[in-house]
């Protein structure tokens, strides 16, 4: 009789064995890193494909609970920086006063608004401006009001371009460019 239980639990526990490791080769959670940054909220390996979250592509998503369909938009964003008629990357530490000149195309969707926003090495963000959009256009250019921003430390600070898809949703950035305030 003990043979018997003995022959039914080592039976159980190879079965569950082995549906844990074709679960693991079916299904495998991977670190994935776009542009230096990780993403968050998970990727995952399965069955040979890798899947990594929409929202995480710097574009505007829209999901169709009803069509089950989901929508990417991630328009031509190029960012110019200007000190008054002159283009610039990089800058000593201290205050700058500067615009940022956008310009956008292969808008595929309707947009509510735009920003542009700095980001310092800590994190920290500072709004320069946002427009509200009135009339739709698959491209357009934005050009910011003259900025005076104190680059108090050295390091990459994030200049972003951010759409917001309509009045009730959350800006997302859509591109950015890298200012470096150098010490000098």
């Amino acid at each position: 009789m003990m043979w018997k239980r003995v022959a039914a639990c080592t039976l159980a526990f190879f079965l569950m064995g082995s549906s844990v490791l074709f679960a693991d080769s079916a299904y495998q959670q991977v670190r994935v890193w776009i542009n230096g940054n990780e993403v968050d909220g998970g990727s995952y390996v399965i069955n040979g494909k890798t899947y990594v979250p929409l929202r995480e592509m710097d574009g505007l998503v829209d999901y169709d609970n009803d069509a089950k369909t989901v929508k990417l938009y991630k328009p031509n964003v190029h960012i110019f920086l200007f000190k008054g008629d002159t283009a610039f990357g990089n800058v000593s530490k201290g205050k700058l006063k500067f615009n940022v000149f956008t310009q956008v195309d292969n808008l595929e969707t309707d947009i509510a608004a735009v920003k542009v926003a700095i980001t310092d090495p800590s994190g920290s963000q500072k709004d320069i401006q946002s427009q509200n959009i009135t009339q739709q256009k698959d491209n357009f250019w934005f050009r910011t009001y003259d900025f005076t921003y104190n680059f108090a430390a050295s390091g990459e600070y994030r200049v972003g371009f951010y759409m917001k898809k309509s009045k009730s949703s959350d800006y997302v950035l859509v591109s950015e460019k890298v200012i470096t305030a150098l010490n000098q």
